[in-house]
């Protein structure tokens, strides 16, 4: 059964307390991983309503740093299912309640694989993409997937043939 990528949205919100900063009154980058992947797990098994397990985590790189005392918005949904896989786009943003302003701090695709009551891979819903934004990421997920194989040792780079398609023109 196929589910819509909106049944997956997970919205979890934080407070950036003293002992989630560095020396410099910003959020750990680690703090707020650790808050990604748990957003990001929430969202994986809404879609397949099963449990999941980490597999990688695309590169996260830190636009603007969260201060001490700001609020921290995590947004998570599933942009593609695979066999026992899925791929999970996560947006954060930082609020500072007091100001009254939100600002970006980064985005990141992490990937789950649902796992069966013997703790062994199992078989998911599929995704049904709705908006505009979903459809674009639905489709840039086989792309991503590739690369995060390919880099993983667990695919040739001969054999990625949505990449190929980026780089080699068609005749």
């Amino acid at each position: 059964m196929e589910k819509k990528a909106s049944e997956s949205l997970v919205v979890m919100t934080e407070l950036v307390l003293p002992n989630d900063t560095n020396t410099f009154g910003n959020l750990m980058g680690g703090r707020l991983m650790y808050w990604m992947d748990i957003a990001a797990a929430l969202a994986a098994m809404k879609h397949c309503a099963a449990p999941v397990v980490t597999a990688s985590v695309d590169n996260i790189s830190f636009e603007t740093p969260i201060k001490l005392g700001n609020v921290v918005h995590i947004e998570a949904k599933v942009t593609r299912a695979f066999n026992s896989s899925m791929e999970v786009h996560l947006k954060v943003w930082g609020e500072d309640a007091i100001q009254q302003y939100r600002y970006k701090s980064n985005e990141a695709y992490f990937t789950f694989v649902a796992l069966d009551p013997n703790g062994k891979s199992r078989t998911i819903n599929g995704l049904i993409p709705e908006t505009e934004e979903e459809i674009k990421l639905h489709q840039g997920a086989l792309r991503r997937r590739q690369i995060r194989l390919i880099l993983g040792g667990k695919m040739k780079a001969e054999d990625a043939e949505e990449l190929k398609a980026l780089f080699v023109q068609q005749k």
